[in-house]
């Protein structure tokens, strides 16, 4: 299994960073990283964008992320400093946001939620090779 972490800030820009690191943890020499890469930047993105959103912020706080892969599935974590569960809420079709775990939801194989140590809480979505 091939694995990689890194701690990033309570930042607007850190979707972007996070899915820079997740393009180039899946380049070479990872075998068939590029398989992952669609869902897989879609997912990461949703799930920091809502730690960002929904964890408590505050310029100590710091969000974790921590990609894990094998050869038929990518294990994807965010950890944030907030308790609260992630929920799955009713959008009306003219809001422009509030769609990100549904997206979650639609792109993973299983996606689930926990606490980790210290404060906070875990969010994880898998993903298998696209066709």
């Amino acid at each position: 299994m091939t694995t990689h972490s890194a701690w990033l800030p309570q930042h607007r820009k850190s979707a972007g960073t996070a899915r820079t690191m997740l393009r180039d943890f899946l380049a070479d020499p990872v075998p068939n990283g590029e398989l992952f890469a669609c869902d897989a930047e879609v997912i990461l993105s949703e799930l920091v964008t809502n730690a960002l959103l929904h964890g408590r912020s505050g310029p100590e706080q710091l969000i974790f992320i921590r990609f894990d892969l094998s050869p038929a599935l990518l294990r994807i974590e965010v950890h944030d400093a907030s308790g609260k569960p992630p929920t799955l809420a009713p959008v009306g079709a003219d809001e422009e946001c509030g769609r990100g775990l549904l997206l979650v939801e639609r792109l993973s194989r299983d996606r689930g939620f926990g606490p980790r140590e210290g404060i906070g809480k875990l969010v994880w979505a898998t993903v298998g090779p696209e066709a």
